[in-house]
């Protein structure tokens, strides 16, 4: 399909307002910015250039939760697959190089999906609610009163890594290096993550070199190493995982290739770990700056059975939302809220905005853990894509928050919480706190 360049002609519905270059992220989440658009531009045309550190033709921003869950539910008219779900206009040869099941659109999306379904679906990750619980705990032995410890490295970063691993049937003394890499991949463009192979932050220089892989990071080459490896030592030694399950995986009678087989582990490793892991600090901090939401939840007198603890899940995954953004691509001409939509337009839907909507969530900058409804689309807005992995953060969620009013009195920011430079993930790098034991 044509891309139409519109770079040229259509200037910014609302210019000078960024929410799109990486160094707004390092600075926090720019929810003044999603209010003005969705207040006044919802469906608003954003050029791309040196002003947001991105090169392309220009886009649709969407900002509105309803326009959000329309345009993901109906993936007829807004594809992932044609060009991918990042902002950047790739050419054809690194859309196929670098796709994964994110980037394939029905039927072949639900073929590659129902490989690994199984795995995630909400019956299995009940099976592993013990285990949960007892890691949790492991993590709190270590770090309630113990002084300032950081809640990323020492507390959040650990339960899903060891969660994950277990599900994909990698050895636990591997995950500190796989995960590492998976770091450096996801967020290339933060400084403190850029691999020995690239000089500088890599959305400052050329790399070219490395269009073909996913987020022209060099370092997938060595996680597809990895995932061979292992694949192979399955194919003579299986196991319930899901290494073993994708070794010799067909999908219409097709095996997977090397590189499909490689995207497929990367794509569960950095959705598995890396939104959890700052879903639960950005969980901590909300219940540190708000310690009246916390103080609810100590004073259940059953909190495993209280529907409190329903709502503070889903409050706290509509507040800290990991995923920024992802892009579709349209495939014919239509309309959104009204605005003309040309095919072969990018549209680019800003989760955050939508989760902060004052329609669906009224004072959505509350902090409110009784929340009811609460549609976040932190999962995404339904669809084919809604979030393979939903049922295991819900859980991780769950547990973590029961552990937390159960051990900890107070909860204190013991310093500033320092967020990565990425408009992709809504991460933190470091967040210093002190978890006062329960008396």
């Amino acid at each position: 399909m044509a891309v139409t360049d519109r770079s040229s002609s259509r200037p910014d519905s609302i210019p000078g307002l960024d929410i799109v270059s990486h160094d707004v992220y390092e600075r926090g989440v720019p929810h003044a910015a999603y209010d003005r658009f969705r207040s006044e531009a919802p469906v608003a045309w954003v050029t791309e250039g040196p002003h947001n550190g991105h090169h392309g033709v220009g886009f649709w921003s969407l900002t509105r939760h309803a326009d959000v869950v329309a345009v993901h539910k109906d993936w007829r008219t807004f594809s992932s697959e044609v060009g991918g779900t990042e902002i950047e206009d790739m050419e054809p040869d690194a859309i196929v190089a670098r796709r994964t099941m994110l980037e394939t659109d029905p039927p072949r999306h639900t073929r590659l999906r129902q490989l690994v379904n199984p795995a995630f679906a909400k019956p299995t990750m009940e099976c592993y609610a013990a285990g949960a619980h007892r890691l949790v705990d492991e993590l709190l032995d270590a770090t309630v009163g113990a002084g300032e410890v950081d809640a990323v490295q020492q507390v959040a970063r650990e339960l899903p890594i060891r969660m994950l691993v277990d599900i994909m049937g990698v050895p636990l003394d591997d995950a500190p290096q796989l995960f590492h890499w998976t770091d450096q991949i996801v967020y290339n463009a933060d400084p403190d993550h850029v691999p020995d192979e690239l000089a500088d932050v890599s959305d400052r220089i050329d790399t070219d070199p490395y269009r073909l892989l996913p987020f022209r990071s060099p370092v997938s080459l060595k996680v597809f190493e990895y995932v061979e490896r292992l694949a192979a030592q399955r194919r003579h030694d299986p196991a319930a995982d899901l290494v073993t399950v994708l070794a010799d995986a067909t999908v219409d009678g097709v095996p997977l290739t090397e590189r499909e087989r490689g995207t497929f582990l990367l794509l569960l490793l950095i959705a598995g770990n890396e939104t959890t892991r700052h879903g639960l600090t950005h969980g901590l901090v909300a219940l540190a700056q708000h310690p009246e939401q916390f103080d609810r939840l100590r004073a259940e007198p059953d909190l495993a059975t209280s529907p409190l603890l329903d709502t503070a899940v889903e409050e706290v995954l509509r507040w800290t939302c990991p995923q920024v953004h992802f892009r579709r691509t349209a495939t014919v001409d239509t309309e959104i809220g009204g605005v003309p939509i040309a095919a072969g337009d990018k549209v680019v839907t800003w989760y955050i905005a939508a989760n902060f909507d004052p329609v669906p969530f009224p004072d959505p900058h509350v902090f409110d853990l009784g929340r009811t409804p609460n549609r976040h689309v932190t999962f995404g807005g339904g669809g084919p894509h809604l979030c393979l992995g939903q049922w295991m953060a819900r859980l991780e969620v769950r547990v973590f928050l029961q552990a937390l009013a159960r051990r900890v009195e107070r909860i204190e920011l013991a310093g500033d919480v320092e967020r990565l430079r990425s408009n992709f993930i809504n991460g933190v790098k470091r967040c210093p706190v002190v978890l006062h034991p329960a008396r």
